[in-house]
């Protein structure tokens, strides 16, 4: 695995957990005000279930319409600060 990539588990569409896929991505570079996290563990919550199905349909206003606008589905996670963006 490149150095500027990291693994993660990607949701390809809306639907059953069979959307979701893990893959090789860039890793993001935190903008102004943001911080980068190495995650050591996460949570799979009741909430990333009704996102990951697009449910209710009107919060795919908010999420995207036809496939998720940030396809790395998480609400709760664990792990350290690897880099912070400018202040």
């Amino acid at each position: 695995m490149e150095a500027n990539k990291m693994k993660a588990i990607v949701a390809t569409g809306y639907g059953l957990p069979e959307v979701l896929k893990l893959a090789e991505v860039e890793m993001p570079q935190p903008k102004e005000n943001q911080i980068l996290v190495k995650v050591y563990a996460s949570s799979s919550t009741r909430a990333d279930g009704m996102i990951r199905k697009g449910k209710p349909y009107f919060g795919r206003l908010i999420t995207g319409l036809f496939k998720p606008k940030h396809p790395i589905p998480g609400t709760g996670f664990a792990g350290v600060v690897v880099s912070v963006g400018s202040a």
